[in-house]
């Protein structure tokens, strides 16, 4: 099958019973070599602990192996399941992300050039409709129709990062200094 859309809606239900937004997922590689990428977020924080992931990736395991039993596997051949949190530099892929994210740089690349281009680098100024706006450093405002973006994603900055608060620096601060010889000796085991 390997139909993307199919893959998302599947995926998606087991993704909202845990309390996570589903916000990616992509089938990529050759033959052995492919990858089921799942990337999806808690609405309040943005972001997937280590915890949610493996909850997140043992729920799906479970349900594709199900189905490959039941000889339904949404997925012809071998691929490996990789569940993430969309990180700082986040792909953007629903037309929320676009006004969620809006003032914060972005780079859009559309299926087909328009007025001359098809990569437009900016910040993102919201949507009206189903369009995006995008404000290019020089002033000026596109509008790209979503139905005709091929790939986006936040452009990393200082001010995003400032933007994005980790879940939790509790121990952040904490370290533990190791003596030379002991890093060494380490290093050599």
């Amino acid at each position: 099958m390997n139909d993307i859309d199919a893959l998302f809606r599947l995926i998606d239900p087991e993704a909202r019973a845990l309390g996570f937004d589903l916000v990616r997922v992509k089938l990529f590689g050759k033959g052995d070599e492919r990858t089921l990428q799942v990337m999806a977020e808690r609405p309040d924080t943005r972001q997937l602990t280590i915890d949610d992931c493996a909850d997140l990736s043992r729920r799906l395991s479970d349900l594709l192996d199900r189905l490959e039993e039941e000889g339904r596997d949404p997925i012809e051949g071998a691929y490996r399941l990789e569940v993430s949190s969309p990180g700082i530099d986040r792909p953007l892929t629903r037309l929320k992300d676009y006004q969620d994210w809006a003032g914060h740089e972005a780079r859009v690349t559309l299926t087909e050039k328009q007025d001359g281009q098809r990569t437009f680098k900016g910040d993102l100024a919201g949507v009206e409709g189903e369009t995006v706006l995008i404000r290019s450093a020089g002033g000026v405002v596109s509008t790209l129709p979503f139905a005709a973006i091929d790939d986006a994603k936040l452009v990393f900055t200082d001010r995003l990062l400032a933007a994005t608060q980790p879940l939790s620096a509790e121990g952040a601060e904490d370290y533990e200094e190791v003596p030379a010889e002991d890093a060494e000796e380490e290093e050599t085991n």
